[in-house]
């Protein structure tokens, strides 16, 4: 399959990935969901999104769009590539089967419209102050963190891209 047709069966709309999703649990499959920026994809951004994915059947990635990373304020050239490319990029990752861009804040809304069965996030949150933790355990989902891989963050690359050390 080419670059191109991955990218168009991995990205796409809430209501298409709905559409999975409900065919997925019609036959007792589990659907993981994690979300975030993946801004500058690193080492520990394929090894979270695989452990996410070894929790289900079936990993679906909440995207930030542009607008929403820019609204985190996480610094003021961010996001450094912009969402077709971190889409891009994502959709060449095995591990990762469905990439839904959400504009919102947080994924609470795309969360609650999807029903996964599994929310993941990395281990620097707690498991009840997860956005969705509400929605998910209440039809009897589990919210799991993932130790991050140690010594990798984008903001640290991001710094020392700039430094030059």
């Amino acid at each position: 399959m080419s670059f191109h047709q991955t990218l168009k069966n991995k990205l796409v709309s809430k209501e298409e990935a709905l559409r999975r999703v409900n065919g997925l649990h019609f036959f007792g499959k589990k659907v993981v969901f994690t979300n975030g920026c993946f801004d500058i994809l690193h080492a520990g951004h394929v090894d979270y999104l695989n452990q996410a994915r070894d929790l289900g059947n079936l990993l679906i990635l909440g995207l930030n769009t542009d607008s929403s990373v820019k609204r985190m304020q996480k610094a003021p050239n961010r996001p450094i590539n912009d969402e077709s490319s971190r889409a891009a990029v994502l959709a060449g990752l095995a591990c990762v089967d469905m990439i839904v861009l959400f504009d919102e804040d947080t994924p609470y809304e795309l969360i609650k419209f999807l029903q996964p069965d599994v929310l993941v996030k990395g281990d620097d949150y707690q498991i009840e102050k997860i956005v969705g933790y509400d929605i998910v355990t209440a039809r009897g989902g589990e919210v799991i963190t993932i130790p991050f891989l140690q010594g990798y963050s984008t903001t640290r690359l991001v710094d020392k891209i700039v430094s030059g050390k």
